[in-house]
């Protein structure tokens, strides 16, 4: 599960539930009649909005919402490095016997689509184009969270005046006037709390999810456009982790040079100051014996 929603969840919650305690009882803001009103309203008009196939994906989008997807930009540019060293080593076609155990969808498309032999125009255009339609779906379920958390308050406020209407028809009692009130000012809330805790932050949260998985995606294109082209896989890896925050890079990029390397350096330099004395020395015997 995603510790930020844990986290944030909790709070904000906690936060509601210890300011509510502290005036009073906590059944005086419970009214089963109110939360139908706002929830089922605001349920109810969204789906209007939107067509079957969004509303049945929505247990879906709830646990990409609560869970990590298993795309991870970071896991992603090791196994396409993975495929980049074996395609150097024993060819492009060696990435057939990988096809099996590739479980993510696109993935396996365009690895399978570059063992194909398939054009790199062609591969770029197949999966920019699925691309470009996953983010249409992806679109249509955050609209969805996105009008509910409008509607919310909307809905929240019509209970309001229902409970208002109930309340002017028993004038004639001014007791039971402070209760009603407070009854048709809990609908309100309702709607608040289920649109700013709810409905918005479940909305942001996809689409979040949504950037993840299309950055994940663009380097999966951009890694395998550089197989095709016979990139060593040092290049590979570069060009990946140009997608990531400079902490989140691989250690391989920028590595430092070895000890060896070092020591090479320090000869050649140690060479060329031997020349420069030897070059002085030249010099001042020939004006010596001029």
């Amino acid at each position: 599960m995603d510790i930020t929603i844990l986290v944030g969840t909790v709070i904000a919650f906690g936060t509601l539930l210890w300011g509510t305690m502290g005036t009073g009882s906590i059944g005086q803001y419970i009214n089963v009649p109110s939360l139908i009103i706002v929830f089922g309203g605001t349920v109810g008009a969204s789906l209007m909005t939107t067509d079957m196939a969004t509303a049945k994906a929505l247990p879906h989008m709830l646990k990409i919402a609560f869970f990590k997807h298993k795309l991870e930009s970071e896991k992603v540019i090791e196994e396409l490095v993975g495929y980049a060293e074996k395609a150097r080593r024993e060819g492009i076609l060696s990435l057939d016997k990988e096809l099996k155990n590739i479980d993510d969808a696109f993935m396996h498309k365009a690895v399978q689509l570059l063992v194909d032999g398939t054009a790199p125009e062609l591969i770029r255009d197949i999966l920019e184009t699925e691309i470009i339609f996953l983010e249409q779906r992806h679109n249509n379920g955050i609209k969805l969270f996105n009008v509910a958390g409008a509607l919310a308050p909307a809905f929240g406020f019509l209970g309001t005046l229902i409970g208002l209407i109930a309340m002017l028809v028993k004038m004639s009692d001014p007791e039971t006037l402070g209760p009603a009130m407070a009854v048709a000012l809990v609908t309100t809330l309702y709607g608040v709390i289920l649109s700013n805790m709810v409905f918005i932050p479940l909305g942001e949260k996809l689409k979040a999810r949504n950037e993840e998985e299309i950055k994940a995606k663009e380097m999966i294109i951009e890694g395998i456009m550089s197989i095709q082209s016979g990139d060593n896989p040092r290049i590979v890896a570069d060009k990946l982790n140009t997608f990531l925050p400079p902490r989140s890079r691989s250690e391989k990029e920028g590595k430092p040079a070895g000890k060896g390397e070092r020591k090479a350096g320090g000869g050649s330099e140690g060479a060329g100051r031997g020349a420069g004395k030897e070059e002085k020395k030249g010099k001042e015997e020939l004006k010596e014996a001029v």
